[in-house]
């Protein structure tokens, strides 16, 4: 099984004041044991590091590069997909849905993914099922 794993899973992972803390750690730690193929984009590295270092700190963004980053398979956003996710985001017209969640949807199509580890609900819109269902 791949899982695609969105900003919102790593940032509940490290945020312990997260309504989605425990979920996300129990998730993790099962995907850990089942040695599920994680998958990333750097665009959710990105993210994820920018997000972290503004709300827990440098540490945080260290340590999720340092300990959890390494443990994914990133993908990295080439021409075609920025542009095809970017076209998505235009189309959509939608105020809260991000290039960055486009991107993630363009690339899970792409390779064929059904899953994605993820407390944001446009993964759900999109028929990605969580890891565990």
């Amino acid at each position: 099984m791949r899982v695609f794993v969105d900003t919102s899973a790593f940032y509940s992972l490290l945020d312990r004041d997260d309504a989605n803390h425990g979920q996300a750690s129990l998730t993790w730690q099962q995907l850990m044991v089942d040695e599920v193929e994680l998958i990333t984009s750097n665009y959710v590295l990105l993210e994820t590091t920018t997000l972290l270092q503004n709300r827990l700190g440098i540490e945080a963004a260290r340590d999720f590069n340092e300990n959890m980053a390494c443990l994914t398979t990133v993908c990295w956003v080439d021409n075609s997909l920025h542009e095809n996710a970017l076209a998505a985001v235009l189309v959509a017209n939608r105020r809260r849905l991000s290039l960055v969640d486009c991107v993630s949807f363009v690339l899970c199509r792409r390779l064929g993914i059904d899953r994605a580890f993820s407390f944001d609900n446009h993964f759900d819109e999109q028929g990605l099922l969580p890891p565990y269902k």
